[in-house]
């Protein structure tokens, strides 16, 4: 039984091939002029605009004197379930917190895009490692929701070694007329029993439990970075920073490894592996990153261990601009494959970069998410925000890119229409339906009435998980302890 949180109001390839493979068509073209009923069909796709759905706050005491009391409620993952109707997040206190979304009601039809607190549990605890005198830090790293397929939900959690399957489930009648236990649920004398009695079930207040179904442990010996769930749903993999683990739901005490990176002296390591996804339709694909900004794709039917990869991304860099911090730049922090499982999405430092599974010599399409910060690379080493890991994702439909960037602002950018804007979540302005204005940030010269300058940029704000509703325009956003919702609103 979990108490409720103390919250306030993140084409298939044979059709692509099909598609290629397909004759060539020449037509004439016939000079006409079109109807000026019909000329609007001309003009770019309406600009959307968002607006707070709602904003929720974890309470905690105040951060001047209970510091550590703060760090624990930072917010750490973001995750919706695949219909969307609920929402998880996970913090550094090892929490998760299911959020549920409001049923549209015939009087209240723009609560739709609400969601409330359906339950919370402690996911994990603080352990410590005695043969390696390692403290193991409660923090949930990652959050992945499995397909429902009954009345409950089952969701994966993961800290920095163990990986834990949970079942949330709701109870509505608990069970009355047990024989071998009296009111109070203690055990009774089977002397004193003269009388058999029928065991009911009673109607009772509806209460969201959540149970541990299967802890993955002693697998890992670094940190893990990333879990995803195959798309067979028997298995799923985790990546720490030198190898990628296989494992069945079924089976708790064996996993099969895949990918080892570990060379035989650690002197000659030159890369990590930084995250790691299954291919949504194919089971026996999958890709992982590294920090030196590269991309395997591997295929699980080549061999056991896919020590060799099928096909290798990356961009050639150019020798001019070669810099101190060109390789902490380069490291990328997130990969996702899109929807259709045809193109794979990057992050590093300063740019998103997209991918055509056919094309591995460059990404057919970049975006800058913060290049004005370019310049200030040096005393962004200084205070380690260089090293910072934001994720990105992608709306259902694979045509708009959303990331995080600092200032606790947001960056999306429209694939068709090659538009970009920068969004603010803040406690100022998250008034529920507030339009969200757009932001832009002034490099030099004479600053504008609406723009804010580079050298006021918070860094302390940063937002570095997001998540998208995978059929709808909502989406998700944490900054620190505070969790933002979001809905688009078309002009």
């Amino acid at each position: 039984m979990m108490k409720r949180a103390g919250w306030r109001c993140r084409e298939h390839w044979a059709a692509s091939y099909n598609l290629a493979c397909s004759p060539t068509y020449h037509f004439r073209l016939a000079s006409f002029s079109l109807p000026s009923s019909l000329l609007h069909w001309s003009k770019p796709p309406p600009s959307r605009t968002w607006t707070v759905v709602m904003t929720y706050q974890q309470d905690y005491l105040s951060p001047c004197l209970y510091p550590l009391s703060a760090l624990s409620d930072i917010i750490s993952t973001v995750e919706f379930n695949h219909t969307g109707e609920l929402l998880a997040t996970g913090d550094k206190g090892g929490r998760v917190v299911i959020f549920q979304r409001e049923q549209e009601s015939k009087n209240q039809v723009h609560r739709r895009g609400e969601y409330n607190v359906y339950s919370t549990f402690q996911s994990h605890e603080p352990e410590f490692d005695y043969l390696k005198s390692l403290e193991i830090e409660e923090k949930i790293n990652k959050i992945r929701w499995l397909p429902q397929q009954n009345a409950a939900y089952f969701l994966l959690s993961t800290n920095d070694k163990t990986v834990k399957l949970w079942k949330v489930s709701e109870r509505d009648k608990r069970p009355e007329g047990y024989n071998l236990k009296d009111e109070e649920g203690r055990l009774r004398d089977p002397a004193t029993i003269t009388t058999l009695r029928v065991p009911v079930l009673r109607p009772m207040d509806l209460m969201v439990e959540a149970t541990p179904r299967r802890v993955f442990a002693n697998a890992h010996t670094y940190h893990i970075n990333s879990i995803s769930v195959n798309s067979d749903y028997e298995t799923y993999m985790s990546a720490d920073d030198l190898r990628i683990n296989l494992w069945n739901f079924e089976i708790t005490n064996q996993s099969f490894n895949i990918v080892d990176i570990k060379p035989a002296n650690m002197e000659e390591l030159t890369e990590v592996i930084t995250a790691a996804e299954f291919h949504p339709h194919h089971c026996n694909t999958f890709v992982y990153s590294s920090s030196k900004g590269t991309i395997r794709l591997c295929d699980m039917r080549a061999s056991a261990l896919c020590d060799r990869h099928t096909k290798f991304f990356e961009e050639p860099e150019d020798p001019s601009n070669r810099s101190f911090f060109s390789e902490i730049i380069s490291s990328i922090s997130d990969v996702k494959f899109s929807h259709s499982g045809r193109c794979i999405m990057t992050r590093d430092y300063l740019t998103v970069k997209v991918w055509d599974l056919n094309m591995e010599n460059r990404p057919v399409e970049t975006y800058q998410v913060h290049d004005y910060l370019r310049s200030k690379l040096c005393s962004l080493y200084e205070n380690d925000c260089i090293f910072d890991k934001f994720e990105c994702v992608w709306n259902g439909s694979d045509s708009v890119i959303m990331t995080g960037s600092y200032n606790n602002f947001f960056r999306m950018f429209d694939r068709n229409t090659k538009r970009d804007v920068t969004l603010e979540a803040s406690r100022e302005n998250s008034k529920p339906r507030a339009i969200l204005k757009p932001r832009k940030v002034c490099v030099g010269g004479k600053r504008r009435k609406d723009e804010i300058s580079v050298d006021s940029l918070d860094f302390s704000k940063k937002i570095l998980h997001t998540a998208w509703h995978p059929s709808e325009n909502i989406i998700a956003v944490a900054a620190t302890n505070n969790l933002y919702i979001f809905q688009d609103k078309v002009n």
